[in-house]
């Protein structure tokens, strides 16, 4: 008999990969040039020199059996020592190789921290909006997640809602900045105020509540951001972070789990992964790319189209009557409807050929999401679409 809890998954698949589903089959019917797809969060810049040279050096310089091998469960010693280094000169942390856990990417990391720090039953915070996959996440761990609601205005975190949820149940809150899919960064004084309430309930509920903090955005950052090193802030902190964004390497999955050495039981949450490692098939991060990554720590693809992208999108959209809250990072922007329902208003839109993401899927409806990691021409000619749009929609509302 097939399993009912994936086949029960079915009726609620991804959607964001269905919607990119939907235009790749699209641009086959009309063209890739007349669909206006920012559905995925899909880097579009290559990777920096650097990846491909480090591969090649690789392969010339190893064995084939020790490259193409099995590796140690936790990941190889010495790019966990380069990893810990590279932290600790970025952060002035105090990282050592025994607090760093090589990952199939962040997905891998979260995987692994979840159920490193919880036990089946326990509360999981989220903070609307979120990213879409930390439900199933959540509850593949056995978790029980509880939302935050949203700030809309700013998309920092509502403290009162917070402090409502918390309760001595709660043993994991899960932040994610720079945040897919607003863009926004959790400012110093947010993380600070976070910090300071979840000290203080550690200490009521007598048990530590740990930080997770999913960083696959932290190198994508625009002039004056403040996005302080989460685990600076909170000693309980659990940094998952991928090479994805960063190196423009998302279907290499490499990334990593570092465990704030300050934590409660650091060196032994890092002892545990490869035990979690055997429960859910994760059987190491690849060889060669762990060799890869260590040497290209301090490189980033070129990030600078995703300013621009953000800068040109950001400015036509609020000249065309979106409201939209400028983000600090990422490359995704997180404007307001024009209308309370977004599915309906994405609909709307892919009859323009404009596909969009609506809100509803992260936890934050009457909003929809702008993944603007495309090449730069398709977002200047996707401007008179977005046009056309509001004008749509003014046109509508003149009428009722």
């Amino acid at each position: 008999m097939l399993s009912k809890r994936y086949s029960d998954m079915l009726s609620r698949k991804d959607i964001i990969f269905e919607i990119a589903g939907y235009g790749r089959r699209r641009a086959q019917e009309i063209g890739p040039e007349n669909v206006f797809d920012f559905s995925l969060g899909n880097p579009s810049v290559d990777a920096p020199p650097c990846v491909n040279e480090t591969i090649q050096d690789v392969l010339a310089r190893h064995p084939s059996l020790e490259v193409h091998g099995y590796g140690p469960g936790q990941g190889i010693a010495s790019v966990r020592q380069v990893v810990a280094r590279s932290l600790n000169h970025r952060f002035s942390m105090d990282y050592g190789p025994e607090h760093i856990f090589m990952t199939a990417g962040a997905a891998g990391a979260l995987a692994h921290a979840l159920r490193a720090v919880t036990q089946p039953g326990d509360e999981l915070i989220l903070f609307a909006p979120f990213f879409s996959e930390y439900f199933p996440y959540a509850e593949g761990a056995g978790l029980t997640p509880k939302i935050v609601p949203p700030d809309t205005a700013a998309f920092q975190i509502d403290f009162p809602a917070l402090e409502r949820l918390l309760n001595p149940k709660v043993t994991a809150v899960l932040i994610n900045s720079p945040n897919n899919p607003t863009g926004a960064v959790l400012s110093t004084q947010t993380l600070k105020q976070l910090a300071a309430l979840l000290e203080e309930r550690q200490r009521q509920y007598h048990h530590p509540i740990y930080l997770i903090s999913d960083e696959p955005y932290r190198e994508i950052l625009y002039p004056g951001a403040d996005c302080p090193y989460t685990a600076s802030l909170y000693d309980n902190t659990i940094t998952c972070y991928s090479f994805s964004k960063s190196l423009s390497l998302p279907g290499e999955r490499i990334g990593y789990l570092a465990v704030c050495p300050k934590a409660e039981e650091a060196e032994r949450i890092i002892e545990l992964c490869p035990q979690i490692s055997r429960t859910i098939g994760h059987n190491g991060a690849a060889t060669l790319m762990q060799h890869t990554v260590a040497k290209c720590l301090e490189e980033t693809s070129d990030l600078t189209v995703y300013q621009r992208n953000r800068d040109r999108l950001y400015q036509a959209l609020t000249e065309y009557g979106y409201s939209c809250v400028k983000p600090d990072g990422t490359f995704y922007l997180f404007p307001q409807s024009l209308e309370n329902d977004a599915y309906a208003f994405c609909a709307r839109a892919q009859e323009l050929d404009l596909l969009f993401v609506p809100g509803d899927v992260f936890g934050c409806p009457g909003h929809f999401r702008i993944a603007y990691c495309v090449p730069e021409e398709k977002v200047n000619r996707a401007l008179p679409r977005l046009k056309q749009l509001a004008e749509i929609y003014q046109t509508l509302n003149e009428q009722n």
